[in-house]
């Protein structure tokens, strides 16, 4: 479990060490704040990822045939996550995942594949990290093997520091069974 106690102390630290005076009236209750926010922004840490395909894990029998060539693949886009870079404790935003798969038998709900990208996200982690954490949870809860995950996202630690280059986006992709021997077939 994440420890706010620890945290708040550390972020008067931290507010010290920028030579500010966390007693004053503007940051009194920054220490508790930013503890609180943590322990909402990195709920995800508080869970394997075993743990959360046991969370979201509400499955539907499926009555098309998998065996088809495609006619059987969920597609969910534009998912919109946050989440923080394990490098700088960066913001990693405007962040969009793509899940899709090949139903073996059962469907997941589609609210659970948000819920899914959104707990995997709440870590600190990498965008690659990302992809590959949704799509183990994404296999563990539908029994398929054929998983692809999609992100794109801009990353604060290159459009507000170092290079500052704002327009810069990073687009990764994890593929898994069917869709990483033929990527063509998410279109």
């Amino acid at each position: 479990m994440i420890d706010t106690k620890a945290i708040e102390e550390h972020i008067r630290g931290i507010l010290v060490a920028l030579g500010d005076d966390p007693n004053r009236e503007g940051l009194l209750d920054t220490p508790k704040r930013v503890a609180k926010m943590y322990e909402e922004v990195f709920e995800g840490m508080n869970y394997t990822n075993r743990e959360i395909a046991e969370m979201f894990n509400k499955t539907f029998a499926d009555s098309v045939d998998s065996n088809q060539d495609m006619d059987g693949m969920v597609i969910v886009r534009d998912i919109e996550v946050f989440s923080f870079c394990e490098h700088h404790l960066a913001l990693m935003y405007d962040m969009k995942v793509t899940v899709a798969y090949i139903p073996k038998g059962k469907v997941i709900g589609l609210s659970k594949i948000a819920r899914i990208a959104d707990m995997v996200a709440k870590r600190l982690q990498l965008q690659e990290r990302i992809g590959a954490d949704i799509a183990e949870v994404m296999q563990m809860v539908t029994g398929s093997e054929d998983v692809a995950v999609l992100i794109e996202g801009c990353h604060s630690c290159m459009t507000a520091r170092g290079i500052k280059k704002g327009g810069a986006k990073t687009y990764t992709r994890t593929l898994r069974g069917k869709f990483r021997k033929t990527p063509a077939l998410l279109g």
